[in-house]
């Protein structure tokens, strides 16, 4: 069976942990005046997002390429369910 996030990644999305997206645009260490693109993925909390601050701050302790920005979206993977109602009748005989 395929998972969409590990079995553990459920009981953080209880406690409010939903899937981010960020897009970081950063500038070449080589040609500064050229934007790179990077996408990271990880379940965090909105709107304070601790697991992208930590990634950020490791970004600028490690990583030669200047941010210029961060574009940040959130999913809901665990929802409420729908209900629908149907336009039919059916007897099982």
């Amino acid at each position: 069976m395929t998972h969409l996030v590990s079995d553990g990644s459920f009981s953080l999305q209880m406690k409010g942990y939903r899937l981010s997206t960020a897009e970081i645009l950063y500038h070449m260490p080589d040609h500064p005046d050229l934007l790179q693109s990077f996408v990271w993925q990880h379940l965090d909390i909105a709107p304070d997002y601790p697991e992208l601050h930590k990634f950020l701050d490791f970004w600028v302790d490690n990583i030669d390429g200047p941010l210029h920005s961060v574009h940040v979206a959130r999913y809901d993977l665990v929802t409420p369910g729908d209900a629908r109602y149907a336009d039919a009748w059916m007897q099982i005989h």
